[in-house]
């Protein structure tokens, strides 16, 4: 492909290109591009949020461009602070290990493994610098650029804490790409301050700078918020068939057309006549969540899969007239005990209940459900092991699920 075509494949569905003349005069030279792509293993899991990349880089993949999946496990240990109000839990080297186990098996998911693709761990050249060389690195960003982002700024206005370590995190991220000696760095817009570090960290090295992509962060479950898995919005690759579909169908109307649009293969025209059947009650909601549904389901697992999952979803929601939206509410996993958390406690977190005292009364007047159980004890502990849909009465509703508290 020439590489003004390949321009526009780049650009689609990207909010910085920076800068679209480096990029070009890059595709003109005819050799395969680095790519970068980086995610700290800061949880076990992966997200239909990472997909959004991950996407991206499957179409550049399939360019012949070289794609570098740069696992994050020493940066991880630090934590982004980028969009952060406050200062991360500093993760331990085994929990890094951990949560790192299964990053390679999701990704090949989207990524052909077997097609021009690396992974990489930072840890590889981050824990062989010298001091010197430590040093050095330190000299190429002063204070007052690092206060110029938005997160540290306010903290530092607001007499929040900023660790020096979290100053840090900026810097090493862009020596990976001097390291990699990127052509392209892609991440989300929340990454721009940082992939705009590393293209400025490679030309004080000596290198052409890389591109900076960014691309769209897709909402969570709650439909404000980023999807995370700390804030316990996420729908994981991870999930089962019937889990995905499910928490899927209950986004809010306003955010079909976005999940559409980046989580899906669906044309350009096809998704204008969705968004004007939409807007003009054309067609209902709930099918065209339904039809979201099924095709991430089988994106990730198979059409068997995703058939079987609907047909569930309807057997639970349809027949016993539950709602498709319902709010989904994370509980964090240091109120539960091994696994699981008193019902009176779950309905004062997943706030169906004003107080413990209430959510006794509930539960003895017999108004209490879960997973469409009746719950007769008040002294009853519930497993999040699982997501579950808590019911109160006829009208309030929850899918609760624990999170971590990162």
């Amino acid at each position: 492909m020439n590489p003004k075509d390949q321009l526009e494949i780049f650009k689609r569905d990207t909010i910085d290109l920076i800068a679209e003349e480096d990029l070009l005069r890059k595709l003109k030279k005819g050799k395969p591009l680095r790519i970068k792509y980086g995610a700290d293993p800061s949880a076990p899991d992966l997200h239909l949020g990472h997909t959004v990349p991950l996407r991206k880089l499957k179409a550049l993949q399939e360019l012949g461009h070289t794609i570098i999946f740069l696992i994050g496990d020493f940066t991880a240990r630090i934590g982004d602070p980028s969009f952060r109000s406050e200062t991360r839990k500093v993760l331990s080297e085994a929990e890094v290990k951990k949560n790192s186990e299964t990053y390679q098996k999701q990704v090949f998911r989207i990524l052909d493994k077997a097609k021009n693709v690396e992974v990489v761990y930072n840890s590889t050249w981050l824990n062989q610098l010298k001091p010197s060389q430590f040093l050095e690195l330190t000299g190429k960003y002063t204070v007052a650029r690092i206060l110029e982002r938005d997160d540290f700024k306010k903290r530092y206005e607001q007499k929040q804490p900023i660790t020096i370590l979290e100053f840090l995190y900026p810097l090493l991220q862009g020596y990976d790409s001097v390291a990699l000696q990127s052509d392209v760095e892609l991440g989300g817009t929340d990454q721009k301050f940082n992939l705009l570090v590393g293209r400025e960290l490679q030309r004080d090295y000596g290198q052409e700078p890389q591109v900076v992509m960014t691309m769209p962060i897709i909402e969570g479950l709650d439909g404000k918020q980023k999807m995370s898995k700390s804030l316990g919005n996420h729908i994981a690759l991870q999930d089962a068939p019937d889990q995905m579909f499910g928490k899927v169908m209950s986004i809010s109307d306003q955010l079909i057309v976005r999940y559409l649009r980046y989580l899906t293969s669906v044309k350009e025209g096809e998704l204008a006549q969705i968004e004007q059947d939409l807007k003009n009650a054309a067609v209902n909601p709930r099918d065209v969540k339904a039809r979201l549904a099924k095709t991430i389901v089988s994106s990730y697992y198979d059409d068997v899969a995703a058939q079987k999952s609907s047909e569930q979803f309807d057997r639970v929601f349809k027949k016993k007239e539950l709602p498709d939206e319902i709010p989904n509410r994370a509980i964090p996993k240091s109120k539960l005990e091994n696994g699981e958390i008193a019902i009176t406690s779950l309905l004062v977190e997943a706030g169906l209940a004003s107080s413990k005292g209430e959510a006794r009364r509930l539960v003895e007047q017999g108004g209490v459900k879960v997973d469409q159980k009746k719950i007769e004890a008040a002294n009853a502990f519930i497993s999040l092991k699982q997501p579950v849909i808590v019911q109160c009465g006829k009208r309030k509703f929850a899918r609760v699920q624990s999170s971590s508290e990162r």
